[in-house]
């Protein structure tokens, strides 16, 4: 939980706002991992009309022993489209994307959320997300 809360409740308690631009700045930047399941592979190969295998061949590394998305050398995730700032995968994108920028990380102090929103145009943007939403994305997966 954050360790700036007031009472049992988080921070965040009210709810944050955010409203997703479609910038791209969560697909690409410094390198990073993006933990993949052997069920999100499954529905990765399936988007793309591939086989597991080749997926796993050609698109995942090992990092600190778990499965992540491959990335280019500037850190931008394979499956970002530079063109189009968008995912070439997106109906089958990760836990881990699906729920940005709720991430444990994001989220633990105002300051965490106040260097996301320097990254995420997004972020404190549109409408509120609830704290039930919130802790709902956040627990779905361990970074």
């Amino acid at each position: 939980m954050s360790t700036e809360n007031q009472g049992s409740q988080p921070w965040y308690a009210d709810g944050l706002k955010f409203e997703c631009t479609q910038c791209g700045n969560c697909c690409t930047g410094a390198p990073g991992a993006v933990w993949v399941s052997e069920e999100e592979l499954q529905a990765i190969a399936d988007e793309l009309g591939k086989s597991i295998g080749e997926v796993r061949l050609m698109h995942t590394r090992i990092v600190r022993g778990r499965l992540s998305l491959r990335e280019y050398a500037n850190g931008d995730c394979v499956f970002f489209d530079g063109k189009s700032r968008g995912c070439t995968i997106y109906g089958a994108r990760p836990v881990q994307c699906r729920i940005w920028p709720f991430w444990r990380s994001n989220i633990s102090t105002p300051k965490d959320w106040q260097e996301t929103q320097r990254e995420c145009p997004g972020a404190g943007q549109g409408n509120f997300v609830s704290l039930e939403e919130i802790e709902e994305r956040a627990s779905q997966i361990e970074l």
